[in-house]
């Protein structure tokens, strides 16, 4: 099992044994291959996070339910409680890992200092110029994916491979050809291949949902005799298979990894096309970030002392704060109301547009971007109405939205950046609708929007029964409350202070455009004002 349990922490990534689990509490999930998934399975019952890819195929496939399934934007932060008093949070952002659809890397900023969590990834230079990984920002503990880290393995660029895998097509015209491949990853390669080649390419039912909802090219198909490049699984390229496709037709077979396999049959072709960073490419990514320290993920291949001389000095081991302290040593380890109800003030503060420690043109340029991506989004989803592709090499490209949600199917989780809504055909036949949304899943049997959120769920069900009344006790009321009052800023004695004040404060007082230096004294003058109308309410009765 590729996971870890981060010291001093309560994180854990790609790590699913509850058992072993101890103090983590906040779950983390890389990609969707099955080294990541271990443990995983539809039993699941804590929050989970992941891309909005990843969160679409952890429901389909794993049947994770959709109450425990948190979808982040890629490229953006999302500010989560680590504790559950408000006290202490985290910063948490998700980068492209450039390793197969919805493969992320982690970057966790708190008061453990910053932790860049790799997972499965093959290095870009762009990986370089996100705005997360700015020069200058310190890299305290480098997790890295440490499988090729062998200065004697020679890996050539992607480019480089796929090019090798285009000769060697080029070289038996008249063959047919079986490429081997895990359930998930290279299938940019396939795309390149069918255009490369003016032909479709076969794939399972399974895989060619994936490629639809990615908006590759419109260039595969379940036909088998349609096209003379097939997909097949990794282990079904054999010798007796070999013997028995060219029975009735030329076939030759490609293994792209980088991994040493066995050629049992002389048609068998491995090229080393790898999703994962070569040694020299590790070299260039620490070399950059300069961090404290490397950890490998791969822990039965160390790292050795191959980056020493890219290493920042180390520091010291963080003090763990007192509430995250209480919140890791709690005994029950499923999410306690409060929690939840943190982690959603938090990411409606997010959402509602507040930028920290920007001016009033920073926000105002940060507002035309938006525009300007919401047009061309626009212009898409047009576009994609108008244009139907049925011709094999007309290229039909789909951003990929942060909801996707199946007809008959219920729904799968949200993010908050595209506002449209997509829709394209499963093998099936079934329309897939794929819709942007902020905290709603949209149930298409019963047209009705589900939140998303982590304790807004049916109100008939028990769980949202014992979540409301969790919610009268911490807030000391006897009725059940209104949704226009679920915000209130009622505070308890124990729970004074700026951190919980952020959290009960109507955005809506926020005015956005603001520093975070005023927005501590636009805090402080709501409960002010709070206050001094309560103490005159007071007077009115006496």
């Amino acid at each position: 099992m590729n996971g870890v349990l981060i010291p001093h922490t309560p994180i854990a990534v790609d790590f699913w044994s509850l058992r072993r689990a101890g103090s983590a509490r906040l779950f983390f999930l890389t990609h969707m291959h099955s080294d990541h998934t271990v443990g995983l399975t539809s039993t699941w019952t804590r929050p989970l996070y992941c891309s909005p890819i990843t969160a679409y195929l952890l429901h389909r496939h794993l049947q994770v339910s959709k109450q425990w399934i948190r979808a982040l934007e890629v490229g953006e932060s999302h500010v989560l409680p680590l504790d559950e008093v408000g006290r202490e949070t985290m910063t948490v952002t998700l980068l492209d890992a450039n390793h197969c659809p919805g493969s992320v890397m982690f970057l966790f900023e708190g008061y453990f200092g910053t932790i860049l969590y790799t997972g499965d990834f093959r290095y870009t230079p762009s990986m370089l110029k996100e705005p997360a990984l700015r020069p200058g920002k310190q890299i305290h503990t480098l997790y890295l994916d440490n499988t090729n880290c062998n200065p004697d393995l020679v890996l050539p660029s992607q480019e480089e491979a796929a090019r090798q895998i285009v000769e060697l097509i080029r070289k038996h015209p008249q063959h047919n050809i079986k490429i081997g491949l895990y359930s998930l990853g290279k299938e940019s390669l396939l795309e390149r291949l069918a255009l490369e080649f003016q032909t479709w390419v076969v794939l399972s039912p399974r895989r060619l949902e994936l490629v639809q909802l990615l908006g590759l090219a419109d260039v595969f198909t379940v036909e088998e005799k349609a096209g003379r490049i097939h997909a097949v699984d990794h282990m079904e390229i054999c010798h007796s298979a070999m013997l028995r496709w060219n029975q009735t037709h030329p076939t030759i077979a490609i293994l792209p990894t980088s991994r040493k396999i066995y050629r049992s049959h002389p048609n068998i072709h491995v090229i080393p096309y790898s999703d994962h960073s070569s040694y020299s490419e590790l070299r260039v990514f620490v070399a950059a970030l300069k961090p404290c320290q490397v950890v490998p993920i791969v822990r039965r291949q160390p790292c050795r002392d191959y980056f020493q001389d890219s290493l920042s000095p180390r520091l010291s081991v963080p003090l763990i704060p007192d509430s995250v302290q209480q919140y890791m040593s709690s005994s029950s380890r499923n999410p306690s109301f409060l929690w939840l109800f943190l982690e959603r003030k938090l990411k409606r503060l997010r959402t509602q547009g507040v930028v920290f420690e920007s001016l009033e043109e920073d926000a105002d340029h940060s507002q035309a971007d938006r525009d300007s991506k919401k047009t061309k989004n626009e212009n898409l989803a047009g576009e994609l109405e108008k244009q139907p592709s049925h011709h094999p090499l007309q290229v039909k490209k789909q951003s990929f939205p942060d909801v996707c949600c199946r007809e008959g199917e219920g729904a799968v989780p949200s993010s908050e950046s595209q506002k449209m809504v997509t829709v394209v055909t499963t093998p099936s036949g079934f329309p897939v609708h794929l819709r942007s949304t902020n905290e709603k899943f949209l149930s298409l049997e019963t047209g009705e929007e589900i939140g998303v959120g982590p304790y807004l769920v049916r109100m008939g069900d028990s769980v949202a029964s014992a979540a409301t009344e969790n919610q009268r006790a911490w807030m000391g009321q006897d009725s059940r409350l209104s949704p226009s009052s679920e915000a209130a800023p009622l505070l308890a004695p124990e729970f004074r202070g700026l951190a919980l004040k952020y959290l009960l404060t109507p955005v809506d007082f926020i005015q956005t455009g603001f520093s975070s230096r005023v927005f501590d004294q636009q805090v402080e003058k709501y409960h002010k004002l709070l206050s001094t109308d309560g103490r005159i309410q007071n007077d009115n009765l006496v």
